[in-house]
């Protein structure tokens, strides 16, 4: 991939890291030295952020295992400074299936965070306080991805929810609705906390749009199912905004679809 290392094969699936991530780590070790001064902060510091976007990367290999069980390929994994991208080569046609999908990712940060806080607890290991660290990031991963801000983790799922009640046209124009509530939330709290819930807003915002105005344009099945690989979706919550990969296949238009954890 252009622009991206090949780490390597995981599950059968390419992962890749962006070189923008080399900058992230970079601001680590300087945010730790400027902290404590020392190599050891830095050491850990840049260990911390190691073992977080390791936490993404298994995120994003929870979702594409759980769709390859339903019969979907994945492309490839790509980490960046903001998070990890699966591309999915399409989704599975039952709105069951999307739902847990959308879950698997959440999962197992859940998972992990059950784990660290075992190993925690009977072994007393803190390693400077990596593992606490480490388990309430997976923590965090987990619950914000469950915020119902379609495209998101928890917006997916409840658009698949909606989906076999309503069908997937009005399951999605509800779930793009609610998450472009949220994200203008995002953006005030973002004002005042964090700035990165600014860059998170406007992907909840653009990107659902994105993915309903490219459901209008392929069509929709009102019974609920998904049709034939037509679910094109952006950046994270599942590549860019309104880039899809048409290529040709043996099946007429492939529409790639790729999903992000934060």
């Amino acid at each position: 991939m252009r622009g991206s290392w090949r780490l390597g094969r995981v599950a059968g699936i390419d992962a890749y890291v962006h070189w923008t991530f080399g900058l992230l780590l970079a601001w680590a070790g300087w945010t730790a030295w400027q902290g404590a001064g020392t190599g050891a902060a830095v050491l850990l510091g840049v260990a911390f952020l190691v073992a977080v976007f390791g936490s993404v990367l298994l995120h994003e290999l929870g979702h594409a295992l759980v769709a390859r069980r339903y019969g979907v390929s994945t492309r490839h994994i790509l980490l960046t400074p903001i998070g990890g991208i699966a591309s999915l080569e399409g989704m599975p046609r039952a709105p069951k299936a999307e739902f847990a999908v959308a879950l698997a990712g959440p999962a197992v940060n859940l998972a992990i965070a059950a784990a660290l806080a075992l190993v925690s607890r009977v072994t007393a290991f803190e390693a400077f306080g990596l593992v606490d660290g480490l388990l309430y990031a997976n923590l965090s991963l987990a619950l914000f991805n469950l915020i119902p801000a379609f495209p998101m983790d928890g917006g997916r799922a409840l658009r698949a929810f909606l989906a076999g009640r309503v069908g997937r046209r009005a399951a999605t124009a509800t779930a793009v609705r609610l998450g472009r509530g949220i994200a203008i939330a995002m953006a005030l709290v973002g004002l005042f906390v964090n700035p990165m819930l600014l860059l998170i807003a406007a992907f909840v915002w653009f990107a659902g749009g994105a993915e309903a105005r490219a459901l209008d344009g392929f069509g929709d099945d009102d019974d609920g199912s998904f049709g034939r690989e037509r679910y094109a979706a952006p950046v994270s919550a599942w590549q860019r905004p309104g880039v899809y990969d048409r290529g040709p296949s043996s099946g007429g238009m492939r529409v790639v679809f790729v999903r992000r954890g934060w």
